[in-house]
């Protein structure tokens, strides 16, 4: 199957905790990362999700937001530190590049937002992804 996603990090699921309708999939991306997904308890039992499974994580671009530094109190939990490797900017969107341990993100940003944040080849950032946005395939 061929994704538009452009985002699709392998890993190993390492815990699962079910909820009423909904359930946390932690994730341990091969370049080391821990990523949670919450996904529905249905979709769990469908994938046959266990531990020790594997995993793809999918995330569209425009689920990636970025920030110059790790955010504290905040509750987004998926914070993946990384190294900005490209940045595109257009009259409206930016499409910004991102090397993870393991990986490559790409985000889609305002490009006011490239520009306030100086986003440049060899910046560090931190890509912030909320779990309810992380979605799974198995293969």
């Amino acid at each position: 199957m061929t994704l538009s996603i452009r985002n699709q990090l392998p890993g190993t699921v390492t815990t699962v905790t079910p909820g009423e309708a909904m359930a946390t999939v932690r994730i341990r991306l091969d370049g080391g990362q821990d990523l949670t997904a919450a996904i529905t308890v249905e979709s769990v039992t469908e994938l046959g999700l266990t531990q020790g499974s594997s995993v793809r994580a999918l995330v569209k671009s425009t689920e990636v937001s970025l920030a110059t530094a790790p955010v504290q109190n905040v509750s987004i939990r998926n914070q993946l530190p990384g190294t900005v490797t490209a940045v595109a900017t257009g009259a409206a969107m930016a499409t910004v590049k991102i090397a993870v341990e393991g990986g490559v993100l790409t985000s889609a940003i305002t490009a006011d937002a490239a520009t306030d944040l100086a986003l440049v080849a060899g910046a560090p950032v931190v890509a912030l992804i909320k779990s309810t946005e992380v979605s799974l395939a198995t293969a």
